[in-house]
């Protein structure tokens, strides 16, 4: 069944609630980074779902605007847990701990692209120079700091290098910035690319790859380290971990074309850390 079709048996199927058998207790509160998952109900519903049953206890997806408005809520102890970045993560590395890294086309690595209109005929950044150019956010990897760091080595930076720059908070927002003539070129979640090419043909449609960045750690699941040890943040790792074992968890997946939630390793992150790295010598 394709996607499109997935969606509406499912938003037209029971009301999407929790179970009843979850205990009457204080929501779980995991936030969300806004990368694919903005605007899309259905695919929120599904997965707040799935990592209750997984939990047994209700659970609140909390959305918000701005990678700094999640990291913030996670580190000052408003929400319990979050999908975050992994640029902030690692800005926040003493505070924070991996719960899981989500595996995407079976790794758990994406890369950052650097798009362009269809009829650009841009062959790399180099052919961008003096362009409107949109990013993501600022705390982002994929929609800021590859970019950054790759102009860093040139030298530049992205006010000295484009005739403007605008941050569209959100990835499927570049791509539209993009696609719709409002810039040149964008920085995007290659993840968001692909599946907005499955999902809004025609918009992917009007843009195209200029380059791609190495492999880097995927957005991964953290939880403040102090809040490690508690019950109920280790049940939420167990829910993410095994979220490809039950039928609720494969639903979510699907809808999220994830294939699992893998055990955690710091060491997917060094790419993104040596990035920061660059940016950070350029000062």
């Amino acid at each position: 069944m394709k996607r499109r079709e997935l969606i509406a048996a499912i938003a037209a199927s029971t009301v999407l609630s929790s179970p009843s058998v979850l205990r009457a207790e204080q929501l779980f509160r995991l936030a969300l980074t806004p990368v694919f998952l903005d605007n899309d109900a259905v695919v929120i519903a599904r997965l707040r779902d799935a990592l209750s049953e997984g939990m047994g206890r209700d659970i609140d997806l909390v959305q918000r605007r701005t990678y700094q408005e999640i990291t913030g809520a996670l580190l000052d102890g408003s929400v319990d847990a979050a999908w975050v970045c992994g640029y902030p993560f690692l800005q926040h590395r003493a505070q924070l701990n991996l719960l899981g890294v989500p595996v995407w086309r079976g790794q758990p690595r994406y890369q950052s692209y650097l798009i362009a209109s269809v009829a650009d005929m841009a062959a790399s950044l180099e052919d961008l120079r003096g362009g409107m150019h949109a990013f993501s956010d600022p705390d982002s990897n994929s929609g800021f700091l590859v970019t950054a760091s790759d102009l860093a080595r040139m030298g530049e930076t992205p006010d000295t290098y484009f005739a403007r720059t605008i941050f569209t908070w959100g990835h499927r927002n570049v791509v539209r910035a993009v696609a719709g003539g409002l810039v040149r070129s964008g920085s995007v979640d290659g993840y968001v690319w692909e599946t907005l090419a499955e999902v809004e043909p025609d918009l992917v449609a009007r843009t195209r790859i200029v380059a791609k960045s190495e492999w880097l750690g995927f957005p991964p699941f953290a939880a403040r380290t102090d809040r490690m040890a508690d019950a109920d943040v280790s049940s939420l790792q167990n829910a993410l971990l095994s979220m490809d074992q039950t039928d609720a968890g494969r639903a979510a997946l699907d809808l999220l074309f994830l294939d699992e939630i893998a055990e955690p390793d710091i060491r997917l992150f060094d790419g993104i850390a040596s990035r920061m790295s660059v940016l950070e010598q350029a000062g």
